[in-house]
């Protein structure tokens, strides 16, 4: 028997997440989990919104665990934060088209999407997003609550800080190392490693003033 989980976000976002679990075939989902009011009671994608936070724990014997449908890297990880606290056990998701090499580890609460390729001995953090067709090539390092989005290219053993957002369709030459909470901006080529919390863009990327 499959374990029940629910899936906190009632989303665009959402949407892939319950796809992914769905073609994963491990879980069954119970219902959904958004703080919007609005959204409390109503059907999303096939499955009931429970409500908020305060619903959810009122329901926590239902679930063995969930996992978290937020695009928002900074809603993501402060949402995962409270969800651990309160002893939920948060699980990752990846689709089954997705190559994962030798090697590769993967945090709780990150979701692999479609047609992602995570080649040998790359560790990827914690409630991390790699979107769509992303690639990340052999030694990388993703750190916490980061987002790569659809068509970013990581060649080899790039580093990448917590919370930091590679917008799509950006590359990153080889041995490079880009700070926490920076964000690179969609069709980015960066060449120099990126300090802690700026913005960067353009081919080649530079830093935005």
């Amino acid at each position: 028997m499959k374990n029940n989980i629910f899936v906190y976000g009632a989303s665009g976002h959402a949407k892939v997440v319950i796809d992914i679990i769905e073609r994963q075939g491990l879980y069954d989902i119970a219902f959904l989990v958004d703080d919007n009011p609005c959204l409390k009671d109503t059907d999303f994608y096939g499955y009931h919104v429970i409500g908020g936070k305060q619903e959810l724990l009122a329901e926590r014997n239902r679930v063995t665990g969930g996992i978290v449908a937020i695009g928002s890297s900074r809603v993501r990880s402060s949402m995962a934060a409270r969800l651990t606290e309160h002893g939920f056990n948060l699980l990752t998701a990846v689709h089954p088209s997705a190559q994962l090499g030798r090697g590769v580890t993967i945090g709780n609460g990150t979701v692999i999407m479609a047609g992602v390729v995570i080649n040998s001995d790359s560790r990827i953090g914690r409630n991390v997003i790699i979107n769509t067709r992303a690639g990340i090539d052999h030694d990388c390092t993703i750190g916490d609550d980061v987002h790569i989005a659809p068509g970013s290219v990581l060649c080899g053993s790039v580093t990448i800080g917590d919370g930091t957002f590679v917008c799509a369709g950006s590359t990153i030459i080889p041995n490079l190392s880009i700070g926490s909470h920076v964000t690179i901006g969609a069709g980015s080529t960066v060449i120099r490693d990126v300090p802690n919390g700026v913005t960067i863009m353009g081919n080649p990327a530079k830093r935005r003033c």
